[in-house]
This record gives structure tokens, C-alpha cells and sequence, in this order.
């Protein structure tokens, strides 16, 4: 198909697949001749998911090369998955908290300090007690520690045993996910779902937690109000 067709089937306007292409996400279509390419599904399908990850992702263009790399190589699926799963973004409360801390002026910088500290133990903690087997490279370690310590600055610590119920949780969803996985033997399709399920399906798990936490409102508030209802008068 000719880049037209391309674009009419993909949805992307022409002028953004050029620029994909000039960026290096996209591949090279096939010269038919010296003013004529030819491009395949496989064009499509990565189209699709150079989409996923800038519009719906957040990603960079910087950050999305990253992961078309490692989905690019010639890793087997263990190997595949790590590199993807640590080139994507890393959710961190700290990152929020910062501009408050910045406020708080240069006094706070020991503590904070300690504070961090702290916060890394405890997540080493977490993780021998869960007996997880984390890379000392892998982002989410420091990530993690970073989120701590913003609630322990706003006064909401949580010892590694506090998290030990939410890391229970978490091990059961990442089965769930990785149980998604089986059976997808192609590397490349293993790696765009990994994608997929880290990235896209993330914002569904945290949407499933608020919809818990609604219910679970509920639910205390019946029980607190059939309780009192049921209390003798006087």
C-alpha cells in the first residue's frame, strides 16, 4: 500500500507518519522505485502502537524510541520484557510532592535526606520480606522509596509491613497479567502486549481501586447507620 492507503487504514495523517519515520519509530517502507514506497501491515501494526504509547502511554517520543528498540532486538521473551518494563515510565508520588517540599525551604534538606534513607530500607525490607527477586538497576526500587517518603512528609508513613497486605495484591495482579502472556510465542507480540498491559491496562487497575474504595465507602456508611439505627433510645 502507498503511504496514503497507509495513513487512511491507520488513522495517522500522512505528514505524522513522515515524521514517525524521520524519528526512527517507524521503518522504511519498500522502494518500488525512486518516488514510490511500498508499505506492509507490519507498518500498521506499528503504527498502532507507536499511537498507544504517545497519545494514550504519555510517552515521549525520546521514551518511545527506547521501548521500539527493545521491542526491535534480538532478546529472547525474559529478556525482551525486562528491557520494555524498564524503559517505561515510573510512577512516583514524590514527583508530586516536590513542589511543596521546594517551599519548604533549605532546612528540611538533612531530613529529607534521612528521610530517603529511611524510605530505601524499607522498601529493601519489603522485598526480602516478600521474597521478590528485583534487579539493584531496576527504577522502581528508588521510585518506590521516593513515593514513601513524600507520605512520610505529609505525615502518612507506612513501614515495610504496612505494605506488605498491598504487596500481596500486587504479586496476584502481576500473575494476572503475566498469565496474559502465555501462550504468545511471537517476541514481537509479546513484547507490544507487555506494552500493552503496563502501560494502557495500568489506568484501568488504579480506576478498578476507586471504584473498590467507592464501594467500600458505602458499604462502612450502611453498616455505621443500620448500627446506630439498632441502638436502644436514651
Amino acid at each position: 500500500m502507498r503511504i496514503s492507503e497507509l495513513s487512511r487504514r491507520s488513522g495517522v495523517p500522512v505528514a505524522t507518519i513522515k515524521y514517525y519515520r524521520r524519528e526512527g519509530l517507524l521503518p522504511e517502507g519498500r522502494a518500488l522505485n525512486p518516488t514510490a514506497v511500498e508499505y506492509g501491515e507490519e507498518h500498521i501494526q506499528r503504527l498502532r502502537l507507536i499511537r498507544s504509547l504517545i497519545q494514550l502511554g504519555g510517552l515521549s517520543v525520546a521514551r518511545t524510541r527506547e521501548v521500539l528498540d527493545a521491542v526491535d532486538r534480538p532478546l529472547d521473551a525474559f529478556e525482551t520484557l525486562g528491557v520494555v518494563h524498564h524503559a517505561l515510565p515510573v510512577p512516583s508520588a514524590g514527583k508530586n510532592a516536590k513542589g511543596a517540599k521546594d517551599d519548604a525551604g533549605p532546612d528540611i534538606a538533612v531530613d529529607e535526606a534521612m528521610s530517603d534513607e529511611g524510605a530505601s530500607a524499607r522498601v529493601d525490607a519489603l522485598i526480602n520480606s516478600m521474597g521478590w527477586q528485583i534487579s539493584d538497576e531496576s527504577p522502581h526500587r528508588p521510585a518506590l522509596a521516593e513515593s514513601l517518603s513524600a507520605l512520610g512528609h505529609l505525615g502518612a508513613g507506612y513501614t515495610a509491613d504496612d505494605l506488605i497486605p498491598y504487596a500481596r495484591l500486587a504479586t496476584s495482579t502481576a500473575d494476572l497479567d503475566f498469565a496474559q502472556l502465555d501462550g504468545i510465542e511471537d517476541r514481537i507480540a509479546l513484547a507490544e502486549r507487555a506494552v500493552v498491559l503496563t502501560v494502557l491496562f495500568e489506568p484501568v487497575v488504579r480506576l478498578l481501586r476507586r471504584l473498590a474504595q467507592e464501594d467500600a465507602n458505602h458499604r462502612r456508611h450502611h453498616r455505621r447507620t443500620c448500627s446506630q439505627g439498632e441502638r436502644p433510645a436514651g
